[in-house]
């Protein structure tokens, strides 16, 4: 996940734009405006930490993904919304 480190306000603008880049990655009909952009960039790296510890890409516990991790995981949320939404 992101470095705790970093204060709420980067932790915002590291969401919109690694959220931001994912939607346009991933191109299509998604709900929300710069919030959920915002949440859907923080989910993303929240998921991209949590993978990577499981996966043990990650040394300490305290290691973080990094903002290519967190488009990458921001774009796994997508996926996962859109694999959801089709089945409905």
């Amino acid at each position: 996940m992101l470095d705790p480190e970093y204060g709420w306000l980067s932790w915002i603008v590291i969401g919109l734009v690694a959220g931001g880049i994912a939607k346009l990655v991933m191109p299509g009909k998604d709900p929300g405006g710069c919030i959920v952009t915002i949440l859907l960039g923080i989910g993303g790296a929240l998921v991209a930490g949590f993978l990577g510890r499981a996966l043990g890409w990650y040394d300490q516990p305290t290691d973080g993904a990094g903002f290519l991790a967190a488009i990458v995981g921001a774009i796994l949320i997508l996926f996962i919304y859109r694999l959801t939404l089709k089945r409905r």
